[in-house]
């Protein structure tokens, strides 16, 4: 029998960035971002449980990525759409990046993670945080 993997949160990106992108989209000069957003609406999936952090996306949602916490080293949270949704950068220990971008319910899903990442790497939570 395995461990247990509870699911703290599982959905796409907030609907807030894609509204606001379509309606930037009609300037020329925002199309890029609609579409960025478009493309995320569609394929981009978010999956926090308690063991890891997976992102399914690229070109019809065919790739997938998953961390578990102890690999993590820092968390660092940027609100975006005046605070409903925000973007989440994750560093690794070898350096490397994951960034979830539009996520809805940000801080606790950042609070979560950083709670995880702390039990399993025996640091404190304050310094996997980066504010």
């Amino acid at each position: 029998m395995g461990i247990k993997e509870d699911t703290f949160f599982e959905g796409g990106p907030h609907v807030g960035d894609l509204i606001l992108n379509i309606l930037l989209g009609f300037t020329v000069i925002c199309l890029p971002l609609t579409v960025g957003a478009i493309v995320r609406a569609i394929w981009v999936r978010y999956k926090i449980t308690s063991r890891r952090i997976s992102v399914t996306g690229g070109w019809r949602g065919m790739q997938r990525t998953d961390i578990i916490y102890s690999e993590v080293a820092k968390i660092i949270n940027i609100p975006r759409g005046i605070g409903l949704w925000g973007d989440i950068v994750i560093t690794l220990n070898n350096k490397s990046r994951l960034e979830l971008r539009a996520v809805p319910k940000f801080r606790e899903i950042c609070d979560y993670m950083a709670e995880k990442a702390a039990e399993k790497t025996g640091r404190s939570k304050e310094s996997i945080v980066a504010r």
